[in-house]
């Protein structure tokens, strides 16, 4: 099964992590990367840039959809990165969480489990199309 791991942080956890030397950060963030390769359980993982300034917000409560400056009216949990890992059970994802660097006050990991193309009706076109890109790309 695979599970997203979305790591948060508030405003709080921001401010406690401002002035981490970036290569302090990569070499923690790296440790913990090779351990869950060396595990076999990494599929993805991204961090995504902190610059909120640059964040856009599509609201798709109207007609059109609204465009606004992002990332939310507040950042009390801005998303800041994931992981998707391939583990046997939810347990397994929440022990990694649980083992995930640079947490403390006002960090958060949601984890969420992805679901499988197997697990749609395997007679729509849209998933038969999918399907096959994915197998075209190696994603199957």
């Amino acid at each position: 099964m695979k599970y997203m791991l979305i790591m948060r942080a508030n405003d709080e956890a921001f401010e406690a992590f401002a002035d981490y030397d970036f290569e302090q950060m990569l070499e923690t963030m790296g440790r913990f990367n090779e351990e869950m390769i060396d595990a076999g359980v990494l599929v993805a993982a991204e961090g995504l840039d902190q610059d909120v300034n640059d964040t856009v917000v599509v609201d798709y409560s109207q007609t059109p959809p609204v465009v606004t400056d992002g990332p939310y009216g507040e950042t009390k949990e801005l998303f800041g990165g994931f992981w998707i890992l391939d583990v046997a059970s939810k347990e397994e994802a929440v022990e990694w969480a649980k083992r995930a660097p640079m947490a403390g006050p006002g960090m958060k990991s949601e984890i969420r489990r992805v679901a499988s193309i197997d697990e749609f009706p395997q007679d729509n076109v849209w998933v038969q199309k999918e399907r096959a890109w994915r197998e075209a790309t190696g994603q199957l």
